[in-house]
This record gives C-alpha cells, sequence and structure tokens, in this order.
C-alpha cells in the first residue's frame, strides 16, 4: 500500500504557511478510503473551572505544523501505510452542551460507518462520553486507557451528570467501558473526599497516581497494561492536565507534579500491538500558554498515538 495523503513538507512549503489541518495533511470530506480520520472538536460547555479548549482544535493544529511524518526514535512510519486525513471540526452547539453531546454521538454514528478510526481533538473531557457511546455500539464494551491528572468519575457537578468530571461514572454505569480492563494513569492533586479515587478502584479499575510514577520509566507500565488488554478493543483518552503543569500549563485544571514528556512518550510508545480502535486529546486550553508550547505538546501526543495505531509500517 502507498497511501497518498502525506502531510506538506517543510521543504515544499514553509512551516508557517498552508492549510490548518493536522500536520498539514489533506482535508477530506469523504470519509471512504481513509484508515485514520482526524477531526476536531471544539468545546468547552462541560468544564468546571477556566474555559478556552473551544480554541484546542485550532491551536494544535497550528503547532502540528512543526511535526515531520517519520517518528525517528519508533521508525514508525504510520502515512506511508495508512491513508489519513483530516475531517474537519464537528459543529457543536456553542450554547447547549446536551445538544452539542447529542450532535457528537451522532457525528460518530456516521463516522464508524466507515472502516476508520477515529482521532479527535477536543475540547473538554465532556466530549469522551459521547464518543464512548457511540464506540460501545460497534464494539461493545471497550477497554479503556484513560490518562488524566482526575479521575473524572463524580456524580454529579453542579447538579449536571454529563460534565467533564462525570464521564467515566456514567461510561461505567452504561456499559461502555470493561472496567476490569480500565486504566487510569497520572491521578493526583487534592480531593472532596477520602474515596475520590477508591470508588472507581472498587468498580474495577486499575488507577496509577502519580507520586507513584515519580522518577520512573512507564515503559514497562504500558508493557504490562499491552499484556493485560490483549486483543480486545480500546479506546484511549489522553488529557493533557496528566502532565505537569511545567510542560503543559495551557489547561484547565492543572495539577503539579505530574507526568512529565518523556514518560507521556515511553507510555505510549509501548501500546504498539494494542487494537486501539479510537483515542482523543484533550483539554488543551491555549489562552493559559500563550507560547503555544502545550498545544505543540499535544500534538506531538497525537503522532505517538497515531504512530502505535494497528496497521503503521516501521522503517
Amino acid at each position: 500500500m502507498n497511501p497518498s495523503n502525506q502531510p506538506i513538507s517543510g521543504n515544499d512549503l514553509a512551516r508557517f504557511s498552508g492549510p490548518n489541518t493536522f500536520m498539514r495533511l489533506p482535508h477530506a470530506g469523504d470519509l471512504s478510503g481513509l484508515d485514520v480520520a482526524i477531526l476536531g472538536i471544539p468545546l468547552d460547555i462541560g468544564t468546571s473551572c477556566r474555559s478556552g479548549t473551544r480554541f484546542g482544535p485550532k491551536q494544535v493544529r497550528s503547532e502540528s505544523a512543526m511535526l515531520r511524518p517519520y517518528n525517528l526514535a519508533t521508525g514508525a512510519a504510520p502515512f506511508d501505510s495508512l491513508q489519513v486525513a483530516d475531517i474537519g471540526d464537528l459543529a457543536i452547539n456553542t450554547f447547549s452542551l446536551s445538544k452539542s453531546l447529542s450532535i457528537i454521538k451522532d457525528s460518530y454514528d456516521a463516522i464508524l460507518k466507515h472502516d476508520v478510526t477515529p482521532l479527535a481533538i477536543g475540547g473538554d473531557h465532556s466530549i469522551t462520553l459521547p464518543i464512548l457511546r457511540a464506540m460501545a455500539r460497534q464494539h461493545g464494551p471497550l477497554a479503556l486507557i484513560h490518562i488524566d491528572a482526575h479521575a473524572d468519575v463524580n456524580d454529579e457537578m453542579f447538579g449536571e451528570r454529563e460534565t467533564h468530571g462525570t464521564v467515566f461514572r456514567r461510561a461505567y454505569e452504561e456499559e461502555l467501558i470493561n472496567p476490569y480492563k480500565t486504566y487510569q494513569i497520572g491521578l493526583r492533586g487534592t480531593g472532596y473526599g477520602a474515596d475520590d479515587f477508591t470508588e472507581a478502584a472498587a468498580w474495577g479499575f486499575q488507577q496509577f497516581p502519580a507520586h507513584e510514577l515519580w522518577h520512573r520509566s512507564l515503559a514497562a507500565l504500558g508493557a504490562g497494561i499491552r499484556t493485560d488488554i490483549g486483543d480486545a478493543p480500546v479506546y484511549l483518552t489522553y488529557d493533557i492536565d496528566s502532565l505537569d503543569p511545567a510542560y503543559a500549563p495551557g489547561t484547565g485544571t492543572p495539577e503539579i507534579g505530574g507526568l512529565t514528556t518523556p514518560q507521556a512518550m515511553e507510555l505510549l510508545r509501548a501500546f504498539k500491538g494494542l487494537n486501539i480502535v479510537g483515542a482523543d486529546l484533550v483539554e488543551v486550553s491555549p489562552p493559559y500558554d500563550t507560547s503555544g508550547n502545550t498545544a505543540l505538546t499535544g500534538a506531538n501526543i497525537l503522532f505517538e498515538i497515531l504512530s502505535v495505531l494497528p496497521g503503521v509500517a516501521y522503517r
């Protein structure tokens, strides 16, 4: 296979110009023939504190112009074997969270009629619930890798049951995920009660708090998760606030003592071989990092995820 969709080279067109698609890939309106569809979900009305993630997809795409198509550390060459395109942003309702979540679910139902792996750029973490609703409808309860500072298992927030902090309680209740193959990595910070994390552990969630990961390589952890999941379909959701704010300050709910970028890369690279059927990167809030570094980091995280998808060629 020799896919025709390739990122525009920085030697052909300066990186500060060209289309504002992820890695300056072609934009596609038709999903036929695609292996991977990258899309933006510019939503931040599910947040509980600092907003701004509605600007995440545009800024991540902009910073992704710095990326080149080959992963020199791992040898991954995703564009040599997969047909990848950017399909644009979902037209969410900026005045209604409930309507937006329905739009996301319906959009994913349409996307998944094609044999394509969707990679979403958020947006706040509330986007993951309707995505899982659509994914589970096709695959059944999914294995879940959730990399985040927060467990997002609140019952409600300000009386609302669907927000960025309630996603994985709803997913558990609705049996969208397999609780015994759910892994939460990077949890930390202060809480409202002593059982903020432990309740989900009782459901079967496997939790790896950040303080237990300090000064450690995460390659072995990733390999253990890969072995535990086996060939089950898995959804990967990456909240940028899993990283220490020294690396990613541009997010709505930063927590000190987080993962480093090398740890994140080790972890993601260890997932090579998993049956990843979808993924998202969420909670990049550009107004809180005017340097663009958080969005640049997010773009690299997405490229690392793309590099471990099934079918990726290695050189």
